[in-house]
Parts: structure tokens; sequence; C-alpha cells
């Protein structure tokens, strides 16, 4: 990695962001598969979904840039998947691994709000008005799917939900 100018930082911010959602792409689907709320089930699937427009975005902007998108391994993402996958591999009352897959899945998502959000300030900065509003959307997006994973486990699954049938099960 070489680190002399904003344009070096902003090129190793795409790499790592491109490794990153690569990874998602891989690791969604069994994280899905594990949801058993239909509501968190959908919401994972629908990201899965959008996380290809994110790597697909990010190849345009490297693209268009003549930058490489491939580069070191996120190594922060994949700590996070490791932790995603465990909770997938164990064995618990369903609403109490939902209630996990949440957790795990905001972890995801505010890194992703963190990184997008120096990339997009980067790209502003060096002019890059383009890069800045493709990567605008996808913290849009990454924000919202945020937003969704609260709504979920708050707007029920785990006052009356999911919270509730973890406890009762616990007891």
């Amino acid at each position: 990695m070489r680190l002399q100018t904003l344009e070096d930082v902003f090129q190793e911010q795409i790499e790592d962001l491109h490794s990153a959602e690569t990874q998602l792409v891989a690791a969604l689907p069994a994280v899905a598969d594990a949801a058993s709320d239909d509501k968190l089930k959908h919401a994972i699937s629908e990201h899965l979904r959008e996380t290809h427009e994110h790597v697909r975005r990010l190849d345009e902007i490297a693209s268009e840039l003549g930058i490489s998108a491939t580069g070191e391994e996120c190594e922060a993402m994949a700590g996070l998947i490791r932790e995603s996958r465990e909770i997938v591999s164990t064995d618990g009352a369903p609403s109490a691994k939902d209630a996990a897959l949440i957790a795990a899945a905001q972890r995801v998502e505010h890194y992703e709000i963190a990184a997008y959000g120096t990339a997009k300030v980067l790209a502003a900065e060096l002019g890059h008005e383009k890069a800045k509003d493709l990567l605008d959307a996808t913290l849009d997006e990454e924000s919202h799917a945020d937003e969704l994973l609260t709504k979920i486990a708050t707007g029920g699954i785990f006052k009356a939900g999911i919270n509730e049938a973890a406890h009762s099960t616990a007891g």
C-alpha cells in the first residue's frame, strides 16, 4: 500500500470497499437462509441485491478513474463475516438467532456507513464528482438498510417478537 497523496488514500478506500462488498455478496445468502423472521429474511435478501449494485458502482468508479478496484482483503469485513457465520452455525431458538443476526448485520452496516462516508468526502475533495455521487447513492442505501434493521428489531421483534420469545425460552 502506498499512501503519499489523498488520491492514494482514495484508491485504498475503493479497494477496501470493493473487497468488503465482494465478501458480503458471498456471505449474505447464508445469513438470509438462517433468518427465521420473514421481514428480516426479506431485508437481508433485498440488501444482497443492493450489494451487487454496490460492487458494480465501485467497478464503475475504478474504471472511470483508471484505478484498481481490487487489492488487499478487507480484514475488518472478514472479521465481521466470521462473527456472522458463527451465529448462522449456532444452534438456538430462532428468535434469539434473529436478534443476533440483526446485531451482526448492524455492525456490518455501521462499518460500511463509515467507510462510504469517508470515501465520499475524499471523492468530493479530489473533484471526482461522479464517484462522489455514486458513493453517496450507496451510502444512502447502507443507511436505509441500517434503519430497516432497527425498525425490524424495535417495531415488534424485540418488544413483542424476537426478544420476548428469546427471553421466555431462556427462563
